[in-house]
């Protein structure tokens, strides 16, 4: 097996975002003109040669829901040595991220815009990562639409079968009933062990960067929680 579900994947019902309508500024527009075809990756089908996708054979994170995208440019830029693979359906967030990889000169970013779900399922091949991140997703806090979230337990298991042995999934939020949420279903997941010696939250990684979305939940008083998952 290579590809996960293939073409003919039930397409769900339920998704873990809305996509908002956002106005993108006149940059982000030129970035959508010009810098895509260097940057973003058509939709489509097919499994992704991620080797051919960058040009090169090397170590692939995988955000998931990069927002504006300052914690994949910062990541990109801190590790030259690694590919990095986003994914965002908001339009704007694509744009800025696009900006910020022209700016500091990346050739180690790719964007897809589409559900991370459907990417999982159709685009990224058995063991194909090395890492996936998943930063501070929509919490959905009401109890009538934690079904929306993203972390269940067919959403653990894509994630597990696309990362390689010994390859990390990070997730953070700050949200406490989510962080109780996504360490009871991940560590249901039998293909992932929690790094965690007592089964619990990770420390704060110190490469991970402190984005402005964390930085106004600091200035908040919210608490952050990290989890770590490894495939054995």
């Amino acid at each position: 097996m290579t590809g996960g579900a293939g073409p003919q994947a039930h397409r769900r019902s339920v998704r873990s975002f809305v996509v908002r309508a956002g106005r993108m500024t006149v940059a982000q527009e030129r970035a959508w003109r010009e810098l895509w075809p260097r940057y973003g990756i058509e939709d489509g089908e097919d499994v992704l040669d991620l080797a051919a996708v960058f040009g090169r054979e090397a170590p692939v994170t995988l955000e998931i829901g990069f927002g504006n995208g300052e914690s994949l440019a910062a990541l990109a830029a801190a590790s030259p040595d690694r590919n990095f693979l986003g994914i965002e359906v908001h339009r704007p967030g694509v744009g800025h991220l696009m900006l910020r990889a022209e700016a500091g000169a990346l050739s180690n970013v790719r964007i897809l815009c589409r559900d991370a779900v459907e990417v999982l399922e159709r685009r990224i091949a058995d063991a194909a990562l090395d890492e996936v991140l998943l930063y501070f997703p929509d919490p959905w806090p009401k109890k009538r639409h934690h079904k929306r979230r993203i972390v269940q337990p067919a959403f653990v298991e894509l994630v597990a079968r696309t990362l390689r042995p010994g390859g990390r999934f990070r997730l953070a939020t700050d949200w406490q009933n989510y962080a109780e949420h996504m360490l009871a279903v991940v560590g249901a997941c039998g293909q992932l062990e929690n790094e965690s010696p007592d089964g619990g939250y990770a420390p704060r990684p110190g490469g991970r960067p402190l984005t402005r979305f964390e930085q106004r939940g600091q200035r908040l008083g919210h608490e952050v929680w990290d989890l770590a998952f490894s495939r054995p």
